[in-house]
């Protein structure tokens, strides 16, 4: 069995091919007869806008209205002008194409809202992670400074030294004035000297 010439040249093709048409890159998508091109944003704004809608009691208040006038008519109306006899079908196939399309718009806009609640999750476990740094840096930077307050000397520690050293100076200041005669005492006074008592 020999090749045929088209699968010659495929072959050859299939071997000079270069990084950019291998096969396991994918190609450039193929274009439809139909593009659509729209700005996904605003139709997510649309989607959460007929959502937020869809879930008011206005929105039920006015499908409750629209299908009581609809089956009203279509029952006591005069025949030649009911264009929905009773089973109502064209009621139903409406109601039924309003929830085939409300389904996904709400989907979507759940979709939203589940993607701004994971930003807002990552950036609250952010701020949790930061506080809880600093909390704990807080917390170190407080024992350390039990444990330097621990090593300095107390207020009460302080007035008990300086009254002790007092003491010491009077003492000292009464054993010298004890051995010195009473007229240096009065000579000292005079002068305006100070004297100790």
């Amino acid at each position: 069995m020999r090749p045929t010439k088209a699968r010659r040249d495929r072959d050859r093709f299939l071997v000079s091919r270069t990084d950019a048409q291998r096969l396991d890159v994918p190609l450039y998508p193929r274009r439809s007869l139909i593009q659509f091109e729209y700005d996904p944003e605003f139709f997510g704004r649309f989607s959460e806008n007929f959502a937020r809608f869809l879930g008011t009691a206005r929105f039920i208040a006015y499908m409750t209205c629209f299908v009581v006038v609809w089956i009203l008519w279509n029952v006591f109306a005069p025949g030649n002008l009911r264009f929905d006899p009773f089973p109502f079908i064209f009621l139903t196939l409406m109601l039924s194409l309003q929830a085939s399309y409300a389904a996904p718009l709400i989907l979507l806009a759940q979709n939203r809202q589940e993607a701004r609640d994971r930003i807002q999750y990552d950036h609250d476990r952010d701020v949790a992670d930061r506080t809880r740094a600093d909390m704990e840096f807080l917390a170190r930077e407080v024992a350390s400074l039990r444990m330097s307050v621990g090593e300095v000397a107390t207020r009460d520690f302080l007035r008990s030294e300086l009254r002790s050293l007092l003491n010491e100076l009077d003492e000292r200041d009464t054993e010298r004035d004890s051995g010195r005669p009473d007229n240096l005492r009065a000579g000292a006074h005079k002068t305006g000297a100070p004297v100790r008592d």
